[in-house]
């Protein structure tokens, strides 16, 4: 069985969409960031980073952690044998995964924050982490260009990974359409979003009572260095 720790954000939302994909059984443990569950001692032993996702398999009989998506969908594909291309396609799954994890994610996330988190607004942030996610759509809507998948001729994770980040691209760069001026990036995520799975995805955790407020307590939460550390 997989324990997976769930918050309804982007890297989560890549893992539940391959746990949907492959009809993986699974255990879902909801973890409140806003109300600071992810700082708890009993979830920091299975992410010391205290982020989300995370998982646990215990299907050897002894508990398995893995943490960060990325390291959670290369170890799911590799223990189901699904969505991880041929082997002649490795380094490109590999190099689209990493250009995800490295750029569109914390530049997208670094953008929304400087946007609509901040306490104020700094022309500086918003302009160099906006561009800057701008500028990595814009890479991959060109290698996207008579393409229907990131990797090779197959569906694997490096779309699954992608997906997770650019549906939150109207929270990203704001508009009615955002994925415009990226025509080829627009179709192929439409594709994707048309998956079965990915409705199913969007359904996990939404039974869940999360904290919607953002008030200080949630800020100190979810921006712990932000704040000065008792002495």
């Amino acid at each position: 069985m997989i324990r997976f720790y769930y918050h309804p954000t982007p890297n989560p939302m890549k893992v539940s969409l391959f746990l949907e994909e492959a009809g993986l059984p699974h255990e879902l443990v909801p973890i409140d960031t806003r109300r600071g569950e992810q700082h708890a001692p009993s979830f920091r032993a299975i992410n010391p980073n205290g982020k989300l996702p995370a998982i646990v398999d215990t299907d050897s009989g002894k508990d398995v952690r893995v943490f960060d998506s990325t390291a959670i969908l290369l170890y799911l594909g590799e223990k189901t044998g699904k969505f991880t291309g041929s082997p002649a396609d490795r380094g490109e799954l590999l190099s689209w995964l990493m250009f995800i994890s490295s750029g569109i994610g914390p530049y997208s996330g670094q953008a929304v924050h400087f946007q609509r988190a901040a306490p104020e607004q700094l022309p500086y942030a918003i302009n160099r982490y906006r561009r800057e996610a701008e500028r990595h759509y814009e890479v991959l809507d060109k290698h996207l260009a008579g393409r229907n998948f990131i990797v090779g001729d197959t569906y694997t994770i490096a779309d699954i990974s992608a997906w997770g980040w650019l549906d939150r691209a109207p929270v990203v760069l704001g508009g009615s359409d955002p994925l415009g001026p990226y025509p080829n990036l627009k179709r192929w995520f439409q594709a994707i979003d048309a998956r079965p799975a990915v409705a199913r995805a969007r359904k996990v955790g939404t039974e869940h009572a999360f904290k919607q407020e953002m008030d200080d307590a949630a800020k100190r939460a979810m921006f712990p260095s932000n704040y000065p550390t008792a002495a």
